[in-house]
């Protein structure tokens, strides 16, 4: 691991940390479905992932950058509430373990210096004042349903964005708040639904 650049040893660290975690057990190894009896999960599932994967291909240096690595460990997370249902136990774990995930990341980012690549390893440039009028007036022209998927992809790619009224249940989306890679990849679900 000492041959490794400070963040790709920052990056082997972090996901060591997530797979050291006490509740990190079911997503260590790949979901063993034929003896739990989940005869759907391949048909549900369609590329399985887990911690303890991540951790070998980013020791092995399989990734061409850390957001790449990133992809795989957010994808654990996305398999898990995809599988599971909302509300439940390994939903509201996998949950609890994105946000981490994600405040963890954004700081080895921050403090490595390392911009919000795409991942074809295009820089994301900050989002202009007229990208963020655009997105918020596009906000206006999808379904309730696709509103949702948003707040749902914020509240896991980037907590901060939003303003939670719990009296109120209401949630606002601060745009200022939205990290540009988060920005885009919202952009871009939100231009999918026909909005632009």
């Amino acid at each position: 691991m000492s041959n490794l650049s400070p963040e790709w040893q920052a990056m082997a660290k972090l996901v060591s940390q997530f797979y050291a975690k006490a509740d990190a057990e079911p997503f260590r190894e790949p979901v063993d479905w034929q003896s739990l009896g989940l005869f759907d999960y391949p048909q549900v599932i369609k590329k399985p992932m887990d911690l303890g994967l991540v951790k070998k291909k980013v020791n092995e240096g399989k990734y061409k950058s850390i957001h790449d690595a990133a992809d795989d460990v957010r994808l654990i997370w996305k398999n898990c509430m995809t599988y599971n249902a909302d509300g439940s136990d390994f939903y509201n774990l996998a949950q609890t373990m994105a946000k981490k995930f994600e405040e963890k990341f954004e700081k080895l980012c921050a403090q490595n210096d390392v911009g919000g690549y795409s991942a074809d390893g295009n820089i994301i440039e900050e989002p202009t004042i007229e990208d963020k009028r655009a997105f918020a007036k596009c906000l206006y022209k999808i379904s309730k349903e696709e509103l949702g998927k948003v707040i749902t992809d914020l509240d896991t790619k980037c907590p901060k964005a939003l303003v939670k009224n719990s009296a109120e249940d209401e949630v606002e989306i601060n745009v200022d708040n939205i990290t540009p890679l988060a920005f885009k990849e919202i952009v871009d679900y939100v231009n999918s639904c026909g909005a632009l």
